[in-house]
């Protein structure tokens, strides 16, 4: 355990590390930059105006800004100006997302125009960032621009992100950006492995949530990070789902993980209730759109991303609570989720079109991503080691609750309610002797002397009985001044005898002032077959009892046994021997 805090710790100073070693890596790979251009001007129509109409300036607006997903039709458009002294652009991309069609129409200046129309089975997509790529038209030297229409888009960023390159394996990010994605996947693994660790010790459900939360997670990561493409060659209308849905998923689990995680007592109830509400509305009304049917493509951005604002608020104000009452786990998921929580809402606010800004800034995202899950690991280790302490402690008081209830207060030896619990169970393992102590004439020790020296005498006789070191005896004080010794194995009666006269040696050393010896009289019943001859407790106790009783009528200090022999073959009228000595 003390090597996963230690990894927990070091984990965000190696991936600071590994992005600072990486960039002069990347600056040198970036001295060859292939360009790529970007939109000059954008517009929003219905399904009815055509290109022809669009080569007027009045509807394009040639600014960043206004960009709209909620159109039957966005139009972009790339200028020629734009790659002059450049290799002619052979290559559309633009983030993965879903849409009905795009069109391009190259146009000439002479007026020549070329179009080719395509949906998204025709895209490609690969391993630089969350991107697809369509082949254009042929570019001439004599053309004036290109036009690309984009029939029901249901994202922003599929319009703010478009770019148009010769290179058809060039995108925004470069190779450090997907190693850096690759290592932020390849630490979101860990935490599962961990995670079903811990499950097998302590079976709690905010462990299962946190599975649940890093598994969404990593689907995010591999589908929007388009890494999953260097190793799946998957439909583009499919990873245009899965990341939105992944991140649904994943958000909406994270606040039912919180409401499970935090100790008892750090949300007040109307709190948790509210926790636990947001995940669910997150899960299912963001996970809705993240569908992007055709029926709500329309209202798909603001619905998915509009859909978020709940549950950031209601987490955030939940972490905030949680640590106003002084909890442990909350300023673990504080630090977790404020990077987090600031990359989404970054993210909504280019989703929705008021920010605009490259593909890259979504990097912020994943970075973010992996500093959750070191914290929350540690904070799940922590609070791991927290329950175990809490369960250890409990499993101790119940021992010791235990050992209250089965062991005599005042010789530590199991008492009578103990032995008659496990006594079939002890005649089954093979303790098949029976021996009743009684101390003689033990009142008139309390009489003379009084009940504290009394206790001192038990106190000895037991101390007797247990120094004898026998593995294959069990000692009970049945109250007073009787116990009793179940013995199992060879010379069981010899080794009853021998316990019997060390109890006067051993009062005589450690209650000196006695008067007399202060000697014991032995019952002894013994089976010579216990798994056949099932006696109950009672049963040895009144034979033992009796043969005490013997003992003592023959004067006292000595033993009286009786052996029960079992005949696995006798007549009915005949099923035992019994031999009685005094």
């Amino acid at each position: 355990m003390a090597f996963l805090r230690l990894l927990f710790r070091v984990g965000p100073a190696l991936i600071l590390l590994v992005l600072l070693a990486a960039r002069p890596a990347a600056a040198a790979a970036d001295e060859h930059v292939v360009p790529t251009f970007a939109p000059t001007c954008h517009a929003a129509t219905d399904s009815a105006q055509t290109a022809q109409a669009l080569r007027s300036r009045l509807l394009w607006n040639c600014h960043n800004t206004e960009w709209r997903a909620d159109v039957p039709v966005a139009w972009l458009r790339f200028e020629a100006a734009s790659w002059q002294g450049e290799k002619l652009p052979r290559h559309f991309f633009t983030r993965t997302a879903r849409f009905e069609s795009i069109t391009f129409h190259v146009i000439d200046a002479d007026g020549a125009v070329r179009t080719r129309r395509m949906t998204a089975a025709d895209g490609t997509p690969f391993p630089s960032g969350p991107v697809f790529r369509l082949p254009l038209p042929e570019v001439t030297p004599r053309t004036a621009m290109i036009l690309a229409r984009i029939e029901g888009p249901h994202s922003v960023p599929l319009l703010t992100e478009a770019r148009i390159t010769h290179d058809p394996e060039k995108a925004e990010w470069s190779q450090v950006d997907m190693m850096l994605l690759a290592f932020v996947a390849g630490m979101l693994a860990l935490p599962l492995l961990f995670d079903i660790s811990f499950f097998l010790v302590l079976r709690e459900r905010f462990i299962l949530l946190h599975a649940a939360m890093v598994s969404a997670m990593m689907i995010y990561v591999l589908t929007a990070g388009g890494l999953v493409s260097a190793f799946l060659i998957l439909p583009i209308a499919l990873l245009a789902v899965l990341a939105p849905l992944s991140w649904a998923v994943g958000s909406g689990i994270a606040a039912l993980f919180l409401a499970n995680f935090l100790e008892r007592g750090a949300q007040s109830k109307t709190m948790r209730r509210a926790t636990v509400a947001s995940g669910w509305f997150t899960i299912l009304v963001p996970g809705f759109f993240a569908l992007q049917i055709d029926a709500t493509q329309r209202i798909d951005d603001i619905g998915y991303f509009i859909g978020f604002l709940p549950c950031i608020v209601v987490v955030s104000a939940a972490v905030v609570e949680a640590v106003l009452r002084g909890s442990r786990s909350a300023r673990y998921i504080a630090v977790a989720w404020t990077p987090i929580i600031i990359a989404s809402v970054e993210r909504l606010l280019r989703g929705l079109g008021w920010h605009v800004g490259p593909s890259s800034l979504d990097q912020m995202l994943y970075v973010a991503v992996g500093i959750e899950v070191i914290v929350i690991s540690l904070a799940i280790a922590d609070r791991f080691l927290a329950l175990r302490r809490e369960r250890d402690a409990a499993l101790t008081e119940a021992k010791m609750l235990e050992q209250i209830s089965t062991r005599d207060s005042l010789t530590g030896l199991m008492n009578r309610r103990a032995i008659e619990a496990r006594f079939d169970e002890l005649v089954v393992q093979g303790f098949n002797t029976f021996a009743l102590v009684d101390l003689d004439r033990f009142k008139a020790i309390n009489d003379l002397h009084g009940h504290q020296v009394g206790d001192a005498a038990l106190i000895a006789c037991a101390s007797a009985i247990r120094a004898s070191g026998d593995r294959d005896a069990v000692a009970v004080r049945l109250g007073g001044e009787e116990f009793v010794v179940l013995l199992r194995g060879p010379r069981t009666l010899e080794r009853a005898e021998a316990l019997r006269q060390a109890i006067p040696i051993r009062i005589a050393k450690e209650v000196p002032g006695l008067d007399l010896p202060v000697t014991a009289s032995m019952g002894v019943v013994m089976v010579t077959d216990a798994n056949r001859h099932r006696m109950a407790f009672a049963e040895f106790y009144a034979r033992a009892d009796a043969l005490m009783y013997e003992a003592k009528a023959s004067g006292r200090n000595r033993l009286a046994y009786e052996r029960l022999t079992v005949f696995t073959a006798a007549p009915e009228s005949r099923r035992t021997g019994e031999e009685r000595v005094a």
